[in-house]
């Protein structure tokens, strides 16, 4: 049974420290790769080893396959963590590392095939009885056919890319005379993403749930889920704000949908860890979605509630030792809240605004978790994903783990860029999201940037808070002198704190 020594991390920001710290953790050394932009980022310093793979531009560092496998043989590395993004779920890469003699840290190759064709996925699992979205079984060969078959199924229907992911070339097609111009859009939008063009029909889910099931499946064939995260609050269909456990399933219903899961996963023969992506209408009948056959972004959600970390749990898998987590070991304790913050403006339909962090302080205290990669006086490279941080809060209960949330974001300072932390506020405290009866259509549903009350530059702030201070100091009378000192204390607390 191989065992890894020395782990390449073959991405950047807050996934490559998540990893490393793990990694540390369990007594493994760590090599980072950076692009020229990343120099000077957090991942880099905290690694044992770095190497320079490249430009900026991820086309020329992180995405080269070649040069990070050269690195690995140079520095005598043992295995390669994808994290997520870049080349995590691409087969050919998976591949490259096992003919190189290393260890991948995630899926074989095959399974990564299979569920990273969208028709591909839906036919391996077609024998395990997973409910499906009615629509084509293939792609799309001839237009009067596909509108034959759109009639039938009934619109909206919903033109998906094949291969497709992040919500590129996906269109919905309200009737038939919208459909020749949403075909362009979706294959077009298909070979620019993705170099194809094969597209594929489904109905379209009025009001849907996006929800998902975390798995981890090892070498020897078995495979657990780690129940499921809610991840309907998202912007150009992709998530900003996720939980766990969602607040509509009923004890069957997770159940059934875990049971899915693990069938969706040993379809593929499936190690490691994945997720398994359901669309669930407002009967909460649930159908499969997807398979991401890598670790996920929100995947701390589910660590809080679990107590598992997962990525320790892909290393074990990864050096071929079989879990020794069982089903009925786990339950489901407390509630987690994740906010993704990047560095968009939602006051400009969340385009992004990067540029440097000229104050960057975190939030701390109990049930406050923030996996970031940045610090104080950091650019935001215009090159990469405009995240900068995950911020995570875990409570006994759902109002409580919000609560923590919305104490969290408002002690979260960050000036020099616009960042979704006001619109992720807007959200905790909005009553369709503390109800529980919100879907997808949440931002367009209930969002117009005029209902964000702006958090104050905190130059501003401050400089508010010393005039105040000023003009109290100077109209105070004499024999008020000890309370004028309190109210002046307390003036630069509420200034600081003003619009939060």
């Amino acid at each position: 049974m191989p065992t890894i020594n020395k782990l390449l991390v073959a991405n950047r920001g807050e996934i490559a420290l998540r990893i490393m710290r793990t990694a540390r953790e369990m007594g493994i050394q760590t090599v980072a790769i950076y692009s020229e932009a990343d120099r000077n980022a957090l991942h880099v310093r905290y690694a044992d080893e770095a190497v320079c793979v490249g430009p900026a531009p991820s086309s020329e560092s992180y995405l080269r396959a070649d040069v990070i496998i050269d690195v690995c043989k140079r520095l005598n590395v043992d295995a390669i963590h994808p994290g997520y993004g870049f080349l995590s779920e691409n087969a050919n890469f998976a591949r490259m590392v096992r003919e190189a003699g290393l260890i991948f840290v995630g899926p074989s190759p095959e399974s990564i095939e299979v569920m990273g064709n969208k028709l591909a996925a839906k036919a391996a699992v077609a024998n395990y009885n997973i409910p499906m979205v009615p629509g084509t079984p293939s792609a799309i060969t001839g237009r009067a056919e596909a509108k034959i078959i759109s009639a039938k199924i009934g619109y909206p229907i919903l033109i998906k890319a094949s291969a497709g992911g992040g919500g590129k070339g996906m269109r919905v097609v309200e009737g038939e005379a919208d459909f020749d111009e949403q075909m362009d859009r979706a294959v077009s939008e298909a070979v620019s993403a993705f170099g194809d063009g094969s597209v594929f029909i489904e109905k379209y889910v009025t009001s849907p749930r996006h929800i998902e099931i975390q798995v981890l499946g090892d070498q020897h064939g078995n495979i657990i889920h780690l129940f499921e995260r809610e991840c309907s609050i998202q912007r150009r269909h992709q998530k900003v704000v996720e939980e766990a456990p969602s607040s509509i399933l009923t004890p069957e219903i997770r159940d059934a949908m875990g049971r899915a899961a693990v069938d969706v996963a040993r379809a593929c023969g499936y190690y490691g860890a994945g997720t398994v992506e359901f669309i669930v209408n407002d009967n909460l009948e649930f159908y499969f979605l997807e398979m991401n056959t890598r670790l996920q972004v929100e995947h701390p959600v589910t660590e809080q509630i679990t107590g598992v970390d997962l990525v320790k749990q892909m290393i074990y898998i990864a050096e071929g030792k079989p879990l020794t987590i069982k089903q009925e070991d786990l339950q489901i304790k407390g509630h987690a809240m994740e906010v993704r913050v990047y560095a968009e403006d939602p006051a400009n339909n969340f385009l992004p605004d990067v540029g440097t962090l000229d104050t960057y302080v975190r939030p701390q205290g109990n049930g406050v978790r923030v996996d970031d990669g940045f610090e104080q006086g950091m650019a935001i490279p215009i090159y990469y994903d405009p995240m900068i941080a995950k911020l995570i809060t875990y409570g006994d209960t759902r109002e409580e783990a919000i609560q923590k949330m919305i104490r969290a974001i408002d002690e979260y300072q960050i000036s020099g860029v616009q960042t979704t932390l006001p619109f992720c506020r807007f959200v905790m405290e909005h009553d369709a999201f503390r109800s529980g009866q919100f879907d997808t259509g949440f931002v367009s549903n209930y969002f117009t940037p005029d209902k964000l009350t702006p958090k104050p530059d905190i130059t501003e702030s401050t400089l508010a808070a010393v005039l105040a201070a000023y003009l109290l100091e100077n109209n105070k009378p004499k024999s008020n002198e000890a309370s004028a000192q309190v109210t002046t204390r307390r003036s630069k607390w509420k200034a600081s704190r003003m619009g939060s």
